[in-house]
């Protein structure tokens, strides 16, 4: 079984002390969002567990664990650093801070288990096109030592940015081209391996490999196993990550970002996150009578593992 810490929520910023407790107790509880009073108990045991997969925009609040977890469990790393300021992050540490936090958790785990993206890539009138390739420019000098890969998407259209963020403007074929062509020339540069998130397109003649952040490639060369053939579990169109199952909650992140698709509104993650209690099996509230608790599946997935044998002590 692959978990997911990070699909619905910034857990590793907002809520890692709830996660260690959750990993030394053992088990999580995660509420089905269509259905929720169907909730699934998770097995947090390093031995059935294939592969934690954290996704978080910063790490600082977990490094003191990382050595830790790492010694314990198979894991990979996305940590998040774009372009934007507060205007359009307003939680988030700046590129700055981000980069330094992002080298000492590299140096922690190693690079071949972190993951830097760089996503998604949105324009305003502030951040155009040369904003993002000067910016990117600068951060992949000093990342890329420190990343077994980069990956990024073009942000997503969907409906709530009408409102959420008006200022956004729309890509042209031409500005979306001068992108791909600039990133795939500057990580060529710097040594770093690029590829997109997200997408049927192809960009190969641009320097960039093919889509798939969490992928049985990706996993095996992070942690040095076999994973058997699985179908993907597409998230969205063009996905092609592997299956997971996740703990977070939407609607809990404090990050603001403009362009997140996980929170309704704002203001709706301040509200909730006044339900949390980091001694809950439940990232947000506690079990109700009303609720069925089901036990998830920890079939492994791995054929393989080359690691040598960890003591869990």
């Amino acid at each position: 079984m692959i978990v997911n810490v990070g699909g619905r929520t910034d857990i590793v910023n907002y809520y890692s002390e709830w996660l260690i407790n959750r990993m030394n107790e053992g088990f999580a509880y995660s509420r089905n969002p269509l259905f929720q009073n169907n909730v699934s108990k998770i097995s947090m045991k390093p031995e059935d567990i294939d592969c934690l997969i954290f996704c978080s925009k910063n790490y600082k609040p977990i490094l003191k664990y990382m050595k830790k977890i790492n010694e314990k469990y198979r894991i990979i790393c996305h940590y998040t650093i774009t372009a934007y300021g507060t205007d359009i992050e307003p939680n988030v540490p700046s590129i700055e801070e981000s980069i330094k936090t992002l080298i000492e958790l590299s140096k922690i785990v190693g690079k071949e288990k972190v993951l830097w993206r760089y996503d998604p890539i949105l324009l305003t009138k502030k951040y155009g096109v040369d904003k993002h390739l000067e910016t990117f420019k600068i951060m992949a000098k000093q990342i890329a030592p420190y990343v077994q890969r980069c990956i990024f998407s073009f942000v997503e259209m969907y409906k709530k940015l009408d409102y959420n963020m008006p200022e956004i403007i729309s890509f042209t074929e031409d500005n979306k081209i001068k992108i791909l062509k600039g990133i795939g020339e500057l990580s060529k540069e710097c040594n770093l391996y690029v590829q997109t998130c997200g997408t049927d397109e192809n960009y190969e003649k641009y320097g960039i490999n093919i889509s798939g952040c969490t992928t049985k490639e990706i996993l095996e060369q992070a942690n040095n196993v076999k994973y058997k053939n699985v179908k993907s579990n597409p998230m969205r169109k063009g996905c092609n990550c592997i299956p997971s199952r996740d703990i977070g909650a939407y609607d809990t992140c404090l990050n603001g970002c403009k362009y997140c698709y996980a929170n309704k509104r704002p203001d709706l993650a301040k509200e909730n996150i006044k339900l949390h209690d980091k001694n809950s099996p439940l990232l947000l509230g506690n079990i109700e009578k009303t609720d069925k608790i089901t036990e998830a599946k920890s079939k492994s997935l791995i054929i393989q593992d080359k690691r040598e044998q960890i003591s869990l002590i």
